[in-house]
C-alpha cells in the first residue's frame, strides 16, 4: 500500500523480518517478526545515539532558520528552566517562542526573564477567536514564528539540556529527504515521593501503540508517537491540519506519512525525558481525543461528533461511595495553517 491510504489489515507489507534484526547503531536487537518496511526503515532513518554537536550543525544551517516551540499552560515552575536549556544551543536557534495557552501563574513573566518571546493565542492571529487544547497552541504558533524549521518542546520539562535541540534538528539539516523528526527517550514514572525507571508513556503502550498497529503498521518503528519533542520544517506544517486536542501530535504523525511517505520521518534519540505526569482521569481524556484522531485519520469515525467520557471517583471520606463525573471529549481541529493565511 502506498503513504496515500490506511488499511485495516498489513496493508501489504513485505514479509515479517526473520532472525535477530539490528540497525546501523546495532542498538535494536531481538526484533523477530518486525515487518521487513519497517525495519528498513528503522535502520535509515533512527539515529542513537546523537551524532552531531551544536556547533556542526550551526555549519549545516547556511541560511536557514530554527524557531523553538514551547506550548505552555501554567508551567511557571519548569519553562525558564527549559527556556535557558534550549537556548543553551547557542546560535543554532534563531528564536525562543513560549507560547502562552491562558496561563494563570507567573509563566510568562518567568519565560520572558529567561529570554524568550511569550505570545498570547490571541496575538497570534488576531480576529480569528482562540479555541481550547494543545493543538490550536501549536497551530498558531506557525504564525507567530518565522523560522525555517521548527522545533516543539513541552514546557515540563525538568533535567533538559540543549541537546533536545541538536537532537530534533539534526536531521533536518543533514538528511534532505527528512521533514518531521521525533524524539524519543526513556520516561520515568514519577510519583509523589518515588521515581520509577520506567512507567510513563502510559497511553503510549495502552492506546496509540495498539491503534498504530492496526491502522497503520508502517509506522510501528516510531518509539514515542505522542512524544511532545520534535522539529519539522515549516512548508510540511504549513500544508498539515491539526487535530486541536492532545490528538495533534499522532494526527501530525499520521498525515506526515499520507503526504509525504516513512521515509520523510526520523526519529532521535534525547536520552531521558522527566515531566509532570498526569492521573489516570486526565490521561483517560488523552486517550479518548487520540483514539478519535486515529480513527478519523483511518476513515473508521470520521464524524466531529463529542463523546461524554464517564469516569468514576471515589467520595469523600474513603468508604462512602462512588459516582460518576462525565468529561466532555470534543473533536476540533484547524484546516492547514497555509489555506487560512491565503484567506486571510
Amino acid at each position: 500500500m502506498d503513504a496515500g491510504g490506511w488499511s485495516e489489515d498489513t496493508g501489504g507489507l513485505p514479509g515479517g523480518a526473520s532472525g535477530v534484526f539490528k540497525d546501523a547503531s546495532g542498538l535494536f536487537e531481538d526484533a523477530v517478526g518486525l515487518p521487513a518496511e519497517v525495519a528498513g526503515w528503522f535502520a535509515r532513518r533512527t539515529w542513537q545515539p546523537v551524532p552531531w554537536s551544536a556547533a556542526e550543525l550551526v555549519e549545516a544551517k547556511r541560511g536557514r532558520t530554527v524557531s523553538v516551540v514551547l506550548p505552555a499552560l501554567n508551567e511557571e515552575g519548569t519553562v525558564a528552566g527549559v527556556v535557558s536549556a534550549v537556548r543553551a544551543a547557542g546560535e543554532l536557534v534563531d528564536e525562543v517562542v513560549v507560547m502562552d495557552g491562558g496561563c494563570t501563574d507567573r509563566t510568562a513573566e518567568r519565560a520572558v526573564a529567561a529570554g524568550a518571546r511569550v505570545v498570547r493565542l490571541d496575538e497570534a492571529l488576531p480576529g480569528l477567536a482562540p479555541r481550547p487544547g494543545k493543538g490550536e497552541v501549536l497551530w498558531r504558533s506557525l504564525a507567530a514564528t518565522r523560522g525555517d524549521l521548527i522545533v516543539f518542546v513541552d514546557a515540563d520539562l525538568v533535567e533538559v539540556g540543549p541537546e533536545v535541540v541538536v537532537g530534533l534538528v539534526g536531521p533536518l539539516l543533514t538528511e534532505p529527504g527528512v521533514q518531521l523528526v521525533k524524539g524519543f527517550y526513556r520516561r520515568p514514572l514519577r510519583m509523589a515521593t518515588t521515581e520509577h525507571r520506567s512507567g510513563g508513556g502510559r497511553v503510549t503502550e495502552l492506546m496509540a501503540r495498539p491503534l498504530l498497529a492496526r491502522f497503520a503498521p508502517q509506522l510501528s518503528g516510531v518509539v514515542q508517537p505522542l512524544g511532545g519533542e520534535y522539529a519539522a520544517r515549516r512548508d510540511l506544517l504549513a500544508r498539515l491540519p491539526f487535530a486541536g486536542g492532545y490528538g495533534v501530535e499522532i494526527a501530525l504523525l499520521m498525515d506526515t506519512f499520507r503526504l509525504a511517505g516513512l521515509d520523510a520521518i526520523g526519529q532521535v534519540d534525547l536520552g531521558v525525558r522527566k515531566h509532570r505526569n498526569r492521573d489516570l482521569a486526565d490521561l483517560g481524556v488523552m486517550a479518548s481525543e487520540i483514539l478519535a484522531v486515529v480513527l478519523d485519520r483511518a476513515g473508521v469515525d470520521p464524524g466531529p461528533r463529542p463523546v461524554d467520557l464517564v469516569q468514576f471517583a471515589e467520595g469523600e471520606p474513603a468508604g462512602s461511595g462512588w459516582f460518576p463525573v462525565v468529561r466532555r471529549v470534543e473533536r476540533t481541529g484547524r484546516g492547514p495553517m497555509r489555506d487560512t493565511l491565503t484567506s486571510r
